[in-house]
């Protein structure tokens, strides 16, 4: 292996590592709501869940900025900085002596982790311009294994410390997480490469280029993430309403809720990959499997016996999840690399603010649910909008094509033109 290929290669593997703890953080906290809720005197189980909520609105709301510094500053620093103050402010949530302490940690974990995706995707894109979803699939393995080990981990660990340590058993694993996340982050540090191509080493004033030369453009763009925020809105839903509803309606424990959410994100380190080679063949096709079939079972989840959570959680993760590289594929093909990093930074911003908003939706759903929170058929409705919203999401794909062909992008960097001067990809 060449040093020009191997330093690509263990790029690629530690820009997955800080996805895994990017996304932990994300979703350790899910499983423990209603120990938050006793610990820190709250008067509703929404107020649990607005910590989540206030958390990814510290994500998104600076990923338009973050995309503009992943444009013009050195990529792997951000990634670095980005992940030291994420898991910082997590420890600093582990000592959070009241409910506004809580909410400042919690904001702060979402700053470090705005850090992230404008600057790794575009990171990787650059890297990889060919079999571009391939490249991101395999870092998507890392989200599979954040999104899988937090909520089992916090879960897990916070169960085994509830007879002792009572409500304030949630602290211990929000305190190990953190702790972890700085040591990857000084990791990261020390190994990971960034070997700007030789354009982006010309271009070094990105920021005086429009991310779109026309409104229209501009225009299919933010349908696109209008669209794709219903898909995180269902997908963020999945996560909280699936804890209270398992906790309350089917009567689990913090403890084997953190293993049945685990199961949405277990067999998506299979289907990342898989699917984002599949769709460098032909996006729009393979999303659309993805995302219908991931609507097939969020409708059905709630008519399930308790006894088939896991099973059900495993197959809608398997295809929900691989949606994310090949949607963030053809975005990143559909524009030049020197504004990647804002445009990717802009698409979450408007996609994952709505997109997350439903962390408190949802609980605040639950709460006016009274007496049938406490029954599957309550959430029947609840799990049938959030399978529309699947649906409606799959309206991003044509503007997204739209895009890249009025971008003249269509058949650039296709492996016929320059696969001979390519890295291959890491197997």
């Amino acid at each position: 292996m060449s040093t020009d290929r191997a330093h690509k290669t263990r790029t690629l593997w530690l820009a997955g590592a800080l996805h895994a703890f990017t996304h932990v953080y994300q979703v350790a906290l899910m499983p423990l709501y209603l120990l938050i809720l006793r610990d820190l005197k709250l008067t509703s189980v929404s107020q649990a869940t607005l910590l989540v909520t206030v958390m990814m609105a510290g994500y998104f709301l600076p990923a338009y900025p973050m995309g503009i510094a992943a444009d013009r500053f050195n990529r792997k620093k951000l990634l670095g900085w980005g992940l030291a103050i994420n898991s910082a402010a997590f420890v600093l949530l582990s000592f959070a002596p009241n409910y506004p302490t809580a909410l400042l940690a919690v904001f702060l974990t979402g700053l470090g982790g705005s850090f992230y995706h404008p600057a790794a995707t575009a990171m990787v894109a650059r890297l990889f311009p060919v079999g571009t979803g391939k490249a991101l699939g395999l870092v998507g393995i890392g989200a599979s294994a954040g999104f899988f080990f937090g909520p089992i981990y916090a879960g897990w660990r916070a169960g085994t410390l509830e007879a002792t340590a009572g409500a304030a058993a949630w602290r211990q694993p929000v305190l190990e997480l953190g702790l972890l996340g700085l040591v990857m982050s000084a990791v990261f540090a020390w190994l990971a490469q960034e070997q700007p191509s030789e354009v982006a080493a010309k271009v070094r004033s990105p920021v005086q280029t429009k991310m779109f030369p026309t409104t229209a453009l501009l225009g299919f763009f933010l349908l696109a993430a209008l669209a794709f925020s219903l898909r995180d809105f269902t997908g963020s839903g999945m996560g909280s309403l699936g804890s209270l509803f398992l906790q309350q309606a089917h009567g689990y424990s913090p403890k084997f809720t953190g293993i049945a959410l685990s199961g949405i994100f277990l067999a998506s380190a299979i289907s990342n990959p898989l699917f984002g080679h599949l769709s460098d063949s032909g996006r729009g096709r393979w999303t659309m499997v993805a995302l219908l079939t991931a609507a097939v079972t969020v409708i059905l989840f709630p008519h399930m016996p308790a006894g088939a959570t896991i099973p059900t959680y495993l197959i809608y993760g398997f295809f929900f999840m691989a949606s994310y590289p090949m949607v963030e594929a053809a975005l990143m093909e559909a524009v030049p690399d020197e504004v990647r990093g804002r445009v990717f930074g802009l698409f979450i911003t408007v996609g994952g603010l709505i997109g997350n908003a439903s962390h408190w939706v949802v609980g605040d759903w639950v709460k006016h649910l009274g007496e049938n929170a406490h029954t599957p058929v309550g959430y029947f409705s609840a799990y049938a909008v959030l399978a529309g919203f699947l649906v409606v999401s799959l309206a991003g794909l044509p503007c997204l094509r739209a895009i890249r062909k009025r971008e003249h992008l269509a058949t650039a960097n296709t492996p016929e033109d320059s696969a001979a001067h390519q890295p291959q990809l890491p197997t």
